[in-house]
């Protein structure tokens, strides 16, 4: 599905426009990404939950050459599933 689907999905399930439903979509997803960016998490009980986490330095193997290569510490988007998404 993608979000073209997901917003027709969305809007026939609340009954409103298309247009609505599309613009609740894109404020809700810039409303998240705007808090991650600032380093909170993003929890959507039952659905999802949206942190950022720290990844340690690490050395790493390019597996061209074989040569050993130093990773930077940085910050990554976790996402995890929510209990809706048992399969």
């Amino acid at each position: 599905m993608n979000k073209s689907e997901l917003i027709k999905a969305a809007a026939a399930k609340a009954e409103v426009s298309a247009a609505l439903a599309g613009k609740v979509l894109d404020a809700a997803i810039e409303a998240a990404v705007e808090a991650v960016k600032k380093g909170e998490g993003v929890q959507l009980i039952g659905v999802a939950s949206i942190a950022v986490k720290q990844q340690a330095a690490r050395k790493a193997k390019n597996p061209r050459t074989g040569a050993v290569i130093n990773v930077p510490a940085r910050k990554v988007v976790r996402i995890k599933p929510g209990a809706k998404f048992a399969l």
